[in-house]
């Protein structure tokens, strides 16, 4: 039996999701000025949305074993080297990194609060809906 249906390890997923973007936004804008630095982009939603659309189930040679699916992340950085901002090469847009910063941040908190309202609900239970 799974607790919460899974809901759980989605929000993991996309708490590590969130991590690395913010990880990776904070290394662009720390290169802003680096002489032909290209800004990394992390992508993660649609890979999301294809494994939750594809369930992996493993093989059960016995009833008595636990079944499982897929627990990889599929989280993808990429270096976008379509543009050029700055006369050095450069490609980091800081009001940019910026705006996709404060995002990361709100979609960050919001997972957290989404992840305390499950296990509120389990200590309710827990301790009989008090």
């Amino acid at each position: 039996m799974s607790l919460f249906s899974g809901t759980i390890q989605t929000l993991e997923n996309s708490l590590d999701y969130a991590s690395v973007k913010n990880k990776t936004i904070a290394h662009n804008i720390s290169n802003a000025d680096t002489a032909n630095f290209k800004a990394k982009r992390v992508q993660f939603n649609d890979v999301l949305k294809n494994e939750l659309s594809e369930q992996f189930q493993a093989t059960r040679t016995n009833e008595r074993h636990i079944p499982f699916s897929s627990n990889k992340s599929n989280i993808h950085i990429t270096t976008d080297r379509s543009t050029m901002y700055n006369h050095n090469g450069n490609n980091v847009d800081i009001d940019k990194e910026m705006t996709e910063l404060a995002k990361n941040q709100i979609y960050y908190q919001g997972l957290v609060d989404r992840i305390n309202g499950k296990f509120n609900s389990l200590q309710s239970v827990i301790r009989g809906g008090n």
